[in-house]
């Protein structure tokens, strides 16, 4: 089935516009046809590497870093995102706000097939997302490790002011649009759901990894004053409301740092209790 390289919606063969974008300036509208299925397979534990065998031709890019092998077929490159100019500074533009390096790694397949493996930065799965095109999936920061070239990336801000200080995620989340396979990382193990419209999940801030765009996504205060100072889960629960379907991670990224460094000294270390004992010292 074509789609639209500019949002990833389905068109029709021979359509001269897009109806989500319209035609472009000049008239007619890009479209690509969707790509073959990706050949992958994931393995280990809980430090997990994706395999990936490209054919000729095919391309993915990546989060610099991420890549743990290649075969030496298998070029790379390392360039701003989009074809034009303009693209190439919104791409510069987006990589800024998330907060995550300016440039993308490519990955080809030259004239044979070839392998590169990816995995994530600490303990934790990989998980693989298929997106029909016009399909989007929201995912956290930090989470983001490769994706076919016919995946769309942009950036998504929390619809509500409380979702972003408090949240957990931040205002900015990372969006991408199939069609294609993006893979993501997450701390732990992953949990899935598959939420029926209205029906509600409550999720402790920072483990939501990711949810289909047409997840609502917000925050509510954990319980009354009391359950939230010192309850041990912190002043505030994120809350996903259906339908679509959500990952939550088991473990973060910012809970290992302090599980590591020594920094816990009993109860959970985001409750309301530990953070006005920490005000004045501790016994040690």
């Amino acid at each position: 089935m074509p789609f639209c390289t500019s949002c990833g919606s389905k068109i029709a063969e021979g359509a001269t516009s897009c109806s989500s974008c319209g035609p472009r300036p000049g008239g007619g509208v890009a479209t690509a046809v969707a790509p073959p299925p990706l050949d992958y397979t994931i393995e280990g534990d809980n430090l997990q590497v994706a395999r990936i065998r490209l054919k000729p031709g095919q391309e993915l890019y990546a989060e610099a870093g991420k890549m743990v092998y290649k075969t030496p077929n298998i070029e790379w490159q390392t360039r701003m995102s989009g074809e034009s100019l303009g693209q190439k500074l919104m791409g510069m533009l987006r990589r800024t706000v998330t907060g995550e390096s300016l440039f993308l790694t490519y990955f080809r397949a030259l004239n044979r097939p070839g392998e590169v493996g990816f995995a994530g930065d600490y303990p934790g799965r990989l998980q693989p997302i298929e997106l029909p095109a016009g399909e989007s999936v929201l995912v956290q920061r930090d989470s983001f490790i490769c994706a076919e070239t016919s995946v769309q990336f942009n950036i998504q801000f929390t619809k509500r002011l409380g979702a972003g200080f408090f949240g957990g995620e931040g205002f900015i989340l990372e969006k991408f649009t199939g069609p294609g396979a993006v893979f993501i990382h997450g701390g732990g193990d992953f949990v899935h759901f598959t939420l029926a419209a209205g029906e509600i999940l409550q999720v402790d801030t920072g483990c939501v990894v990711s949810f289909e765009e047409t997840v609502d996504y917000d925050i509510q205060l954990a319980g009354g004053i009391k359950t939230a100072i010192f309850g041990g889960e912190g002043l505030f629960l994120a809350t996903l409301t259906g339908p679509g379907k959500v990952i939550v991670q088991t473990m973060t990224l910012s809970k290992l740092r302090r599980e590591l460094g020594g920094g816990r000294r009993g109860g959970n270390e985001r409750s309301g209790f530990g953070a006005i004992t920490d005000m004045f010292g501790s016994d040690d």
